[in-house]
């Protein structure tokens, strides 16, 4: 008898309206830290809080939403994506390919050769994440509840498209402070917001400019694609010749929350939240020139 695996539409949450009654859909692909059904093959050290975008469903507005028509009267996003299951089990910013020999073994063509890809064989200290490789089966099941996670995403902004001609994707992810050991910035202290639109090829140069003014304008430092630019979720549903744009949002761990404790800073998460709803209620009302 076969391995059975949790169903693939359980590994997110999700809000839709239908008709979408805005042009915006975000995503959150990283929030979440469950592990039930993929647990067995986890190190038994590791705190999968330490990689994930602890609390930014929550920053949105996410997780306060009972209606849509409370998110509505609120500005929150009427329309979401937010990944429940942890990135260790399965990354929804990387492509399912993007694995490592040493990962998944029974893999015929893997392309990743540091350990931290759509399966994470260590964290971004250089923990060992697993116990044991995958097998392709178990891989399988994680490329399942990515192919739902997407073919979600896809769905909300085609209806989005459908109705008001184009459609914006707003991709929500926090980073550290400081850039560690498996990052491209080891030890260098980061911009407090970096927006990232694949060097301007993922939106309108418009939404660009719409996110840069309105984070400066509420006090923080921006750095446009430093040192993210957008992975896979941008890449692959950013398509502005098509009128679907996309950018991805990077917020500094430390103005919302406490890196090591992982507990919520106020008043820091009260400001950066607000600053957050105000910009998912911007890109709402954004429309082409």
């Amino acid at each position: 008898m076969g391995i059975s695996f949790p169903d693939p539409q359980t590994s997110f949450r999700r809000r839709t309206t239908v008709p979408p009654p805005t042009p915006l859909v975000l995503s959150v692909p990283h929030a979440g830290i469950a592990t039930t059904g993929f647990e067995g093959v986890l190190a038994p050290t590791l705190d999968v809080r330490a990689d994930a975008d602890l609390l930014v469903d929550a920053l949105y507005g996410v997780e306060a939403m009972s209606s849509d028509a409370e998110a509505q009267r609120a500005k929150m996003p009427s329309v979401y994506v937010a990944a429940s299951l942890s990135r260790f089990i399965c990354d929804m910013n990387r492509h399912p390919d993007d694995v490592s020999a040493a990962a998944v073994p029974e893999h015929p063509a893997p392309r990743n050769a540091d350990g931290r890809g759509f399966v994470w064989a260590i964290t971004t200290t250089g923990a060992p994440a697993l116990v044991r490789p995958l097998t392709l089966a178990e891989w399988d099941a994680r490329r399942a509840a990515h192919a739902a996670y997407h073919a979600a995403i896809g769905q909300a902004l085609g209806r989005a498209r459908d109705r008001f001609g184009f459609a914006v994707l707003l991709d929500g992810h926090s980073m550290p402070s400081v850039g560690r050991s498996g990052h491209s910035d080891p030890g260098r202290a980061r911009a407090e917001i970096v927006p990232g639109d694949r060097d301007g090829t993922s939106c309108s140069p418009a939404i660009s400019a719409l996110v840069k003014d309105h984070f400066l304008s509420r006090g923080y430092s921006v750095a446009f694609n430093d040192p993210y630019k957008g992975g896979f979720i941008t890449a692959s549903h950013g398509q502005p010749a098509d009128s679907i744009h996309a950018i991805q949002v990077e917020v500094r761990r430390d103005l919302y929350m406490d890196e090591r404790a992982f507990t919520r800073r106020t008043p820091g998460f009260e400001r950066l939240a607000q600053a957050l709803r105000e910009l998912v209620a911007l890109l709402a009302d954004w429309r082409p020139g």
